[in-house]
């Protein structure tokens, strides 16, 4: 058996705060470390909006992405509920009220936690549901 996955909870303080720009500075920040990564949105709509984000956040940066799991040459790709996740990501980015099923396929899974009390609700879900089946999840608050 490898390594359990790493599992981190990012707690955003305001819901001014954007769980889609923070997902993309994740998504460099772990691009720049050499993770080949999957963000994982609820629907199409979700997958084009933060398709459109990443373009121009952060400012000045460019992060290579591309929609759907055909493209494996691209180190950040912006799945759906529906399609499934790449099996060939090794960190998920975690856009969605759902548990990632059998998250020990990938080393690290991060978990945006928005700001609004019903998204708050199924994150706290989310990290029971983790917690049940071994792992041992991290929390950060990021903001005031």
């Amino acid at each position: 058996m490898g390594l359990a996955c790493q599992v981190d909870f990012y707690v955003l303080a305001s819901p001014a705060q954007s769980a889609e720009r923070l997902a993309c500075r994740l998504a460099m920040m772990a691009w720049e470390q050499g993770h080949r990564i999957a963000v994982l949105t609820a629907t199409e709509a979700d997958a084009e909006s933060l398709d459109e984000i990443m373009w121009n956040y952060p400012a000045g940066r460019f992060l290579p992405h591309a929609r759907g799991q055909a493209e494996t040459a691209v180190p950040v790709s912006i799945e759906t509920v529906e399609t499934g996740l790449n099996g060939t990501r090794d960190l998920v980015i975690n856009l969605t009220d759902q548990v990632i099923g059998d998250p020990d396929r990938f080393t690290r899974l991060l978990e945006i936690v928005p700001a609004a009390e019903n998204k708050r609700l199924a994150s706290r879900h989310k990290f029971r549901a983790y917690r049940e089946i071994g792992l041992e999840p991290a929390s950060h608050q990021i903001g005031k």
